[in-house]
């Protein structure tokens, strides 16, 4: 029996949708199948994934509380009736209407993403800023602070930017991030926290995990007027997308004179970042490592990222 053979063979034996995990257990208890060499619950969470995105029309999902359960089409009315209603535990009590991740699981993902994109990234965590509890600090600084450095072929057209046009050497990026984006009041909330938090940076995005495709047009009305570009995070960071691009605008030094004061990790990441600006070429290279220090953690390998997924909740697409 194959991995999908055994998915079916357990599905086969609910009668309402369920979710990654629970199939999962289905096959080892019963032994349907050998996980030689494979993470079990990553490896189906993936291949549920396939049976999604490749149309196979025996298996369909459903969302609810933020995560997804599966169910064979064949106990379709079965499974929409089961749908229309929140899980409920054993006392009948809700579970809950928010999903089961947190905000913060979802920055090592769009590290990860920003790391392929060559942005070196940092969480700036807004309850270590000073007079965190202050109402007017709340939209202070970003989620997620990034850097890109420009990149020549010619170490000589590197050189001769960085001695005549130092700011243009690089871009400072501001990122707001969001688990969910479902109304046009949400939107507007958080687009105009990024465009709050973002004033200090070259580029300002908002990213959010799940958006609305009802709000494409009003994000691009936002986007055209306001400049603060918008990208879709994916489960699969790699598969990340930029759904608008940010406008580009000078530093606001006063700003990130401002932010240095008050958070120290910010401090720190901007002054890295001089350090490189400043640095002999002979340095450079140093310096880039001690700014990579200062960093998040990332992954580069899907099965690490499927791990980190299935440990935190996060729906796997």
């Amino acid at each position: 029996m194959t991995i999908k053979d055994s998915i079916l063979k357990a599905l086969e034996n609910f009668s309402k949708p369920v979710s990654y995990q629970e199939i999962t257990k289905y096959i080892l208890d019963n032994k349907l199948y050998a996980f030689e060499g494979q993470t079990p619950h990553a490896t189906v969470s993936a291949l549920l994934g396939d049976f999604i995105r490749k149309g196979d029309t025996r298996v369909a999902r459903v969302k609810q509380n933020g995560a997804y359960f599966y169910y064979l089409t064949k106990n379709d009315l079965l499974a929409v009736e089961e749908a229309n209603v929140l899980l409920q535990d054993e006392n009948g009590s809700k579970k809950g209407t928010k999903a089961c991740f947190s905000e913060r699981d979802l920055h090592v993902l769009f590290v990860s993403y920003l790391k392929s994109r060559g942005i070196y990234a940092k969480t700036i965590l807004h309850e270590e800023s000073k007079n965190s509890k202050d109402d007017t600090q709340k939209w202070a600084h970003p989620d997620i602070i990034g850097v890109k450095f420009a990149k020549f072929k010619s170490a000589t057209s590197s050189k001769l930017l960085k001695t005549l046009e130092r700011k243009d050497s690089c871009e400072i990026i501001s990122y707001e991030i969001k688990k969910e984006i479902n109304s046009d009041y949400e939107l507007k909330k958080y687009y105009f926290q990024a465009v709050s938090n973002s004033t200090w940076a070259n580029l300002g995005y908002l990213v959010a995990f799940e958006i609305n495709d009802n709000l494409k047009e009003e994000m691009e009305r936002l986007n055209k007027s306001f400049g603060i570009g918008v990208i879709k995070l994916h489960a699969n960071p790699f598969e990340s997308q930029i759904l608008f691009q940010s406008s580009y605008k000078n530093l606001d030094y006063q700003t990130i004179d401002k932010l240095c004061h008050i958070n120290e990790k910010y401090r720190q990441f901007i002054e890295q970042i001089e350090k490189i600006l400043s640095a002999d070429d002979k340095y450079v290279n140093s310096s880039l490592l001690e700014l990579e220090k200062e960093c998040d953690m990332y992954y580069e390998k899907d099965e690490d990222i499927l791990n980190y997924c299935t440990s935190k909740n996060i729906p796997i697409e």
